[in-house]
């Protein structure tokens, strides 16, 4: 869909025509009339890129790049009358630093917190080995906040928290399936290359310390200690782990997500 584009200059306050197409799992914030096509809505001008993207329900915070009329804009671009605005989300798994104007740099440090919908999902990217802040009682603001200072991607079932201009990394989980759920943000973030399994609590989130057998010989049952010879230690919940049936079950589960 294209429209011829004109020179005259905007009014103020005067409602302009611009088209639009989101792009991938950017559709999910868009009703269905809108869903995987280019579509026209009109603005009162002069309005930005960030205004209309906000007023169309997308959060800033899944959103990467911007081209407006094919050549990559960031989101305080004044648009004008006729412009096409082709809108991507984020590109996690390509590097795209060198086409967009929306970030300075991609997110490579994968730290995540999550919000009070997503507890089992925490603790499964805890099991393998990723740093995820959870609380069953944080609220918003604090998601926000903690996200913001330790530079962490935000997770969450809320679209409503997601609009929110302080974030800049977050992502709407799609899946209401636990399992679902870990694969999901797995492929999304291409995780495979960074896992290292059970080397964190899925408790509390503190990194495992190795310890020596004999230090632990009265603190688990005969039978444990005698078939077991590596054991790890949570200094925070003073929990021990053994890499025992549970450990099993969830091994062959990583190995089927690798």
């Amino acid at each position: 869909m294209t429209r011829s584009a004109t020179n005259k200059p905007d009014s103020e306050g005067i409602k302009k025509e611009f088209t639009f197409r989101f792009y991938a799992e950017l559709n999910d914030f868009l009703t269905l009339n809108r869903k995987q096509k280019a579509f026209v809505h009109a603005f009162k001008t002069p309005i930005t890129v960030r205004e209309t993207i906000e007023s169309l329900g997308v959060p800033l915070s899944e959103v990467d790049m911007i081209l407006v009329n094919g050549t990559s804009a960031d989101f305080e671009h004044k648009l004008s009358e006729c412009d096409y605005i082709s809108v991507y989300p984020v590109f996690e798994t390509l590097d795209v630093s060198v086409i967009t104007k929306v970030r300075k740099t991609a997110l490579r440090t994968t730290l995540f917190v999550v919000d009070t919908h997503l507890g089992k999902l925490a603790k499964y990217l805890r099991m393998l080995g990723f740093d995820t802040l959870y609380r069953s009682d944080i609220g918003d603001d604090e998601i926000i906040a903690v996200a913001k200072k330790e530079k962490r991607i935000i997770l969450t079932r809320d679209k409503s928290l997601l609009r929110s201009k302080e974030i800049s990394h977050g992502y709407f989980v799609r899946s209401t399936e636990k399992h679902e759920q870990l694969r999901e943000v797995v492929d999304k973030f291409d995780l495979r290359s960074q896992f290292k399994s059970f080397t964190r609590c899925i408790t509390c989130n503190t990194s495992l310390v190795k310890t020596d057998k004999e230090e632990i010989r009265n603190r688990v049952e005969e039978d444990i200690f005698r078939i077991f010879n590596a054991f790890f230690y949570c200094k925070q919940c003073d929990k021990l782990y053994w890499k025992g049936s549970h450990f099993k079950r969830m091994e062959t589960y990583i190995r089927d997500l690798i």
